[in-house]
């Protein structure tokens, strides 16, 4: 089923390539920005987007799909779009290329799971024996359903790096046949929204923009919220970027300025997102 769902996954992100790249004359002759990139980043993308254009009647925001962190830089630095959302720091190659990050925001990591679930909190020690395989039911005796994602895919590494356990449990988890697997981090929180019993990473902000109705787990006794992680509490977080290239219109530098103007900032925090000190964005 992952090798299915992640071929379904790869065959998306290439459809909807090709719709920018088709796309792409008609945007700039109509002054419309085209943004896309990481999952987590669209839900508040679209409402910094609607705010902007109350301002800027004269350009139109354009947010594609979920194509990744990977495959938002490709389309920006293959002229398909005109700004890219990612959820980690630029590869080397990528910067060679001509592509330029700027953080705009964190936001708290969280694991989530199905509403069937009636338990508040995960610890460190439980989340490795769950993806070890060691435990397979949750407290009521329903059955865990973990979901993951790709072994290159941002939140695998977020979710390794939590231990040095967590790494080698991760591995093992995806190496048992039957896991299912979600190529996206819409696919994700479907899969958690969809299953009884299900079980896997997201991120506080795309929960609360796209108002996913999920079980957000508190880590080892700490809530995932903007205040806590600023506050050095909650340990995981979800970095995102802006990223543009020398190719990138006026009108997309100007969107970007405005997400990490005061209005924007605001937004974002409103949003699930801790913002850099002010100065220190775009």
């Amino acid at each position: 089923m992952g090798t299915d769902r992640n071929k379904s996954g790869f065959l998306r992100v290439l459809l909807v390539l090709a719709a920018a790249v088709v796309f792409a004359s008609a945007a700039r002759a109509e002054s419309v920005v085209r943004v896309g990139g990481a999952g987590s980043t669209l839900g508040t993308m679209k409402l910094l987007a609607g705010e902007f254009e109350k301002a800027h009647p004269e350009v139109k925001i354009q947010i594609f799909p979920s194509l990744g962190s990977s495959g938002g830089i490709k389309a920006l630095l293959t002229g398909a779009l005109d700004l890219a959302l990612s959820g980690r720091p630029l590869k080397e190659e990528e910067q060679k290329k001509g592509a330029t990050a700027q953080e705009y925001a964190r936001t708290p990591f969280v694991f989530a799971a199905n509403k069937s679930v009636r338990k508040a909190d995960l610890t460190t020690r439980e989340l490795e024996k769950i993806y070890l395989g060691q435990t397979l039911n949750w407290p009521d005796g329903s059955q865990i359903r973990l979901v993951l994602r790709p072994d290159n895919d941002t939140d695998t590494k977020i979710v390794k790096e939590i231990s040095a356990a967590m790494e080698h449990a991760v591995k093992a988890a995806a190496a048992r046949p039957g896991m299912l697997f979600a190529v996206t981090d819409q696919e994700c929180d479907e899969d958690l929204a969809r299953i009884i019993g299900a079980l896997g990473p997201s991120t506080l902000t795309e929960i609360i923009t796209e108002k996913k109705l999920l079980q957000v787990f508190s880590f080892n006794g700490v809530k995932p919220t903007v205040k806590a992680l600023a506050e050095g509490k909650y340990p995981l977080a979800k970095p995102l970027f802006l990223v543009t290239s020398a190719k990138t219109p006026a009108a997309a530098r100007e969107f970007a300025r405005f997400v990490g103007s005061a209005r924007g900032r605001a937004l974002l925090v409103r949003t699930g997102n801790l913002v850099p000190p002010a100065g220190k964005g775009r």
